[in-house]
C-alpha cells in the first residue's frame, strides 16, 4: 500500500492517477475540507488526517509500506506559515511513518538555492536557499535526514513543474496568450523545468528502485531555458505574437509588496510576493539531473514544445484559455 500526501494538488493528482493506472494499491491523505475533484476517488482509498497537527496520521499509515510525501506550502504570508506547512508537517509525518519500508520526500530546487548563470547545482553542493519557502523546504529535508527513516528515505528536488491542471505556470501562459512575456530584469536567466508526467515517473522510480534510499536527486529536463524562450515557445504554439517586457528589480519588489498587502486583506496568499521576487532575481535556477539518470535510470524525456502542446491542449479543453 502506497500513501500519497498532497494528492489533491497538481502533482499529487497526476501521481495518484498514474499509480492507480499501474494497478497499485493507493491511499491518499486528505483533509476534511479537501476538494477531491482531481482524484480518481473510486479507485483509491481516502484517509482523513492533518499533517500540521498530526491528527489521523497513525490510522492513515496502517498497512502502508511506502509513503510519497508531496504535501506542502508553496505560498504563505509569513515565514512561520512556511515552516509549519513544510517542516513541522514533515516532522509529524516522519514520526508516524517510522516503520515504513520507503519514504519519498518531495522537496524543491528552492531548498538548494539558485545556481550560477551557466553551472548547474548538483546534489553535492552546499544548499543556500534565498527565500522563506526554500529555507522551509530545506528544513523539511533536514527533518528526514535526521530521523530514524534516513536510511530508507529518498529526497527529490524538482525545479519548475508544468503540465495539465497546473495553476502557477498557467499565470505566465495566460499573459503570453494576451501578448506579453514578463521577466524581471534584462539579464537572460536560465531555469530548469520538468513536465509533470515525467516527474511522476521519477517519483515512482524513487519509490521502487533498490538503490534509491539515502540519496538526494534532482529531476529535471536536461536542457534549461530562459523565461523568454519558454514564453516564445508558448506563444508560437498558441499562434500569438508576444512582446517581451523587462520589469526592473526594484519595481518588481514594489509590486511584490503590494501583492502582500492585498494578501493580508484577502487572507489568502497569492503567487506574487517579495519572497518570490527574490527567487526570480537569482542568477540562474539550473540543476544537474545526472545522478537520477545514473542511479535510477530516470530521464525526463518530454521536451518543452511537446510538454507545452499537451498543457495548452488541456487548458483549451478546460476553458482556461482560448486558442
Amino acid at each position: 500500500m502506497i500513501l500519497v500526501t498532497g494528492a489533491t494538488g497538481f502533482i499529487g493528482g497526476h501521481l495518484a492517477e498514474r499509480l492507480v493506472a499501474q494497478g497499485r494499491a493507493v491511499r491518499c491523505l486528505v483533509r476534511r475540507t479537501s476538494s477531491l475533484a482531481s482524484l480518481p476517488s473510486s479507485a483509491i482509498e481516502l484517509a482523513e488526517g492533518d499533517l500540521e497537527s498530526g491528527a489521523g496520521l497513525d490510522e492513515a499509515l496502517r498497512g502502508v509500506d511506502t509513503v510519497i510525501h508531496l504535501a506542502g506550502v508553496t505560498k504563505a504570508r509569513t515565514p512561520a506559515a512556511y515552516h509549519l506547512g513544510n517542516a513541522q508537517a514533515t516532522a509529524n509525518l516522519v514520526r508516524a511513518a517510522a516503520d515504513v519500508r520507503r519514504f519519498v520526500h518531495v522537496s524543491s530546487l528552492a531548498a538548494a538555492g539558485p545556481s550560477s548563470p551557466h553551472r548547474p547545482v548538483t546534489e553535492e553542493d552546499e544548499p543556500h536557499p534565498v527565500s522563506h519557502y526554500g529555507r522551509s523546504k530545506l528544513a523539511g529535508e533536514e527533518v528526514v535526514r535526521e530521523s530514524a527513516l534516513a536510511a530508507r528515505a529518498v529526497i527529490v528536488r524538482p525545479p519548475i513543474v508544468y503540465g495539465p491542471r497546473d495553476r502557477d505556470v498557467f499565470q505566465m501562459i495566460r499573459l503570453v496568450s494576451r501578448g506579453w512575456i514578463l521577466q524581471i530584469g534584462t539579464a537572460p536567466r536560465l531555469f530548469s523545468f520538468i513536465y509533470v508526467g515525467d516527474l511522476v515517473d521519477g517519483l515512482i522510480a524513487a519509490a521502487v528502485k533498490e538503490n534509491a534510499p539515502g540519496h538526494v536527486f534532482f529531476m529535471a529536463h536536461p536542457a534549461p531555458v530562459t523565461w523568454s524562450e519558454f514564453g516564445k515557445a508558448a506563444a508560437r504554439l498558441m499562434g500569438r505574437r508576444a512582446h517581451a517586457v523587462a520589469i526592473p528589480e526594484k519595481a518588481a519588489y514594489a509590486v511584490g509588496l503590494c501583492a502582500e498587502w492585498g494578501a493580508r486583506v484577502s487572507g489568502a496568499p497569492g503567487i506574487l510576493s517579495r519572497d518570490k521576487v527574490t527567487e526570480a532575481c537569482g542568477a540562474g535556477w539550473i540543476c544537474d539531473p545526472g545522478r537520477a539518470l545514473r542511479e535510477l535510470g530516470f530521464r525526463a524525456c518530454t521536451g518543452l514544445e511537446e510538454g507545452l502542446r499537451r498543457t495548452l491542449a488541456w487548458y483549451k479543453e478546460a476553458g482556461w484559455i482560448k486558442l
